[in-house]
């Protein structure tokens, strides 16, 4: 009798580990894959987009391109998971049974958590970039936009892929600069951090990188209020920002789904074991990516490692042994600092950012913390890894789940 293994959500982490697992499982195991959506996007490009660096067509694909032979594609609203019966429930009634369920929902932005943010003004002179709706239309703004105080703001930690909104900041001047208008735009870069990021030396070197580029930082502001009609935000402490422009992160959450399954945190994360990714909902429902509650970043980097780690624990879950406590936070990210350059990180639950070479100890070619041509060169073939490698579940040469500690400054 064949057993069942339901994926839920075809994005970056979901339709990986539907490839992986279809080549590691016998025909003993009907695999099947939820989505909602007929299209599958590459996230990463939202964040070119604004700067008519990429067309909206390069970052779209069918779904159904990147889902193995051998895989079930369903294609529909889920209303349930019932973890006690193993069975996943959709929007039009009908049902899934599980042995063994893999949630992979990602995440999304909840401009409607703030108050104020979704009115007459939004996609007018407030934007987000983290959908694609809104990269493109914030293009189409920028294309006229005169000048004025243009405000990135950051609505709550943790958001998905936590560099972008420096790497938008930093395109932002260099697009401004090249259209021979920066004398016209003032930056502000607004952040509930007490800096640019989460980790102190990474801090240092990105604090200094706005400084140079004339962007102001605003730190420690928790925002409360977008008053739409002044153009202005406001923190709960009183503290006000004056915008012609706003382009925010709002807060980020996971799916509704584990709301109305009664499995998820206070943003719908689901809890999860940070090692092993098995969550504690129960013990045949694994997590993976975005929709984990794990203090790691959420990052197409973080699937892909969590993947190979995931992966081994299914198998070994199969087979009645005991898991592997191996996922490290492992995130390693390419951070474009406009001009043709980029910063490269590499860190993990116990190691913050450092300087050091990747992915060979001294050699490099790609050094870390650094702005390099090479680094941004990195940043942009990594849109053909996505799609001919990462997601259909190939290894990254050279690129290991376990962060490398060797080649690295840590002193």
């Amino acid at each position: 009798m064949k057993k069942d293994l339901v994926i839920l959500g075809a994005g970056t982490a979901g339709t990986m580990m539907s490839n992986h697992l279809r080549k590691a499982l016998n025909d003993d195991w009907r695999i099947t894959i939820i989505d909602q959506r007929i299209e599958h996007y590459y996230q990463p490009g939202y964040l070119f987009v604004p700067f008519d660096i990429y067309e909206p067509e390069e970052i779209v694909k069918p779904i159904k391109k990147f889902i193995p032979d051998g895989v079930d594609l369903v294609l529909g609203g889920i209303e349930r998971i019932l973890p006690e019966k193993d069975k996943v429930v959709m929007n039009d009634g009908k049902e899934y049974n599980f042995d063994i369920l893999i949630i992979a929902t990602g995440t999304d932005i909840a401009p409607e958590e703030i108050e104020g943010m979704v009115g007459p003004h939004w996609y007018r002179d407030v934007f987000d970039f983290y959908t694609f709706d809104g990269a493109v239309a914030l293009r189409d703004k920028l294309r006229t936009w005169e000048g004025g105080k243009m405000v990135i703001n950051i609505a709550e930690m943790p958001i998905k892929c936590p560099v972008a909104p420096l790497e938008f900041a930093f395109l932002a001047d260099a697009y401004f600069e090249q259209k021979g208008m920066r004398d016209k735009v003032e930056l502000f870069y607004v952040t509930p951090m007490s800096g640019a990021f989460t980790k102190p030396k990474a801090t240092e070197k990105l604090d200094y990188l706005l400084r140079e580029k004339n962007i102001n930082i605003i730190p420690d502001f928790n925002i409360m209020e977008v008053d739409g009609k002044g153009k202005k935000i406001i923190d709960y402490g009183g503290k006000e920002v004056a915008y012609d422009l706003l382009v925010t992160v709002p807060t980020n959450k996971g799916s509704d789904l584990m709301e109305r399954s009664g499995i998820g945190d206070e943003l719908n994360y689901v809890p999860t074991n940070k090692a092993t990714l098995q969550t504690t909902v129960k013990d045949n429902i694994f997590a993976i990516g975005d929709a984990t509650n794990v203090p790691a970043s959420k990052a197409g980097s973080v699937a892909h490692f969590e993947g190979e780690i995931l992966l081994d624990n299914i198998l070994r879950y199969i087979n009645d042994q005991p898991l592997k406590e191996e996922f490290d936070g492992h995130a390693n990210c390419f951070l474009e600092t406009g001009h043709g350059k980029a910063l490269l990180i590499d860190f993990n639950y116990t190691h913050e950012p450092v300087e050091g070479t990747f992915p060979f100890p001294g050699i490099g070619p790609l050094y870390l913390l650094k702005e390099s041509r090479m680094n941004h060169m990195g940043k942009m073939a990594f849109k053909w890894i996505y799609w001919n490698m990462l997601i259909t579940g190939k290894h990254l040469p050279f690129v290991t789940a376990k962060m490398q500690e060797a080649g690295k400054n840590f002193d």
